[in-house]
């Protein structure tokens, strides 16, 4: 059976977007000229997996990484996330234009509950907070990474917006970069 996991980064103070839905405090310099961090991303994304996104965090990424500057600044990642095969959930989305993407229109829960069910590489589902709180509602989430960064922003929107049930979770790893990003991985118990 297929996994779904969780890739997102959260700062300080809890949120995963500021209240403008920036994530840009993920990519601060600093953090990035780090040697493990970025060798811990590259290994990351060379990885096998199917890519999930709802439409707002699947336009940023699209409008990103086929891009000439995504493949200087990232050539790993880049070329992993061009082609990967990926899936946006989206009502209003017509036709998606990134390379290697299905669209999905109807119900969320029971079609990632299918897809867990079909043979392939695990599911990441990156940024898209409001499918990760609709998926972890209703208990398909089986792992999550959040790494957190070093930098309060002072508002915004956690990632778990519009969860109404409590989700004990276990530690399973943990690991600190010199860039001062925490990775935390956890199961649900």
């Amino acid at each position: 059976m297929r996994k779904v996991v969780v890739f997102d980064h959260v700062t300080l103070d809890g949120f995963f977007t500021d209240e403008r839905g920036d994530m840009s405090f993920a990519h601060r310099k600093e953090a990035d000229a780090d040697p493990e961090w970025r060798e811990f991303t590259d290994k990351n994304a060379s990885g096998d997996s199917e890519m999930l996104f709802g439409r707002v965090t699947y336009d940023m990424m699209a409008g990103w990484w086929p891009t000439p500057a995504a493949r200087q600044a990232m050539p790993v990642v880049a070329k992993r996330m061009n082609e990967a095969p990926k899936v946006v959930f989206s009502r209003k989305m017509e036709k998606p234009e990134w390379v290697n993407t299905r669209l999905v229109k109807r119900n969320l829960v029971e079609e990632v509950r299918k897809m867990k069910e079909q043979k392939g590489p695990d599911l990441v589902l990156m940024g898209s907070g409001t499918i990760v709180a609709q998926l972890t509602q209703a208990g398909a989430i089986d792992v999550y990474h959040i790494v957190v960064n070093p930098v309060v922003i002072g508002e915004g929107r956690t990632l778990f917006e519009r969860v109404s049930r409590k989700l004990p979770l276990q530690l399973t790893a943990s690991r600190a970069f010199k860039n001062g990003n925490v990775l935390l991985t956890y199961e649900p118990s």
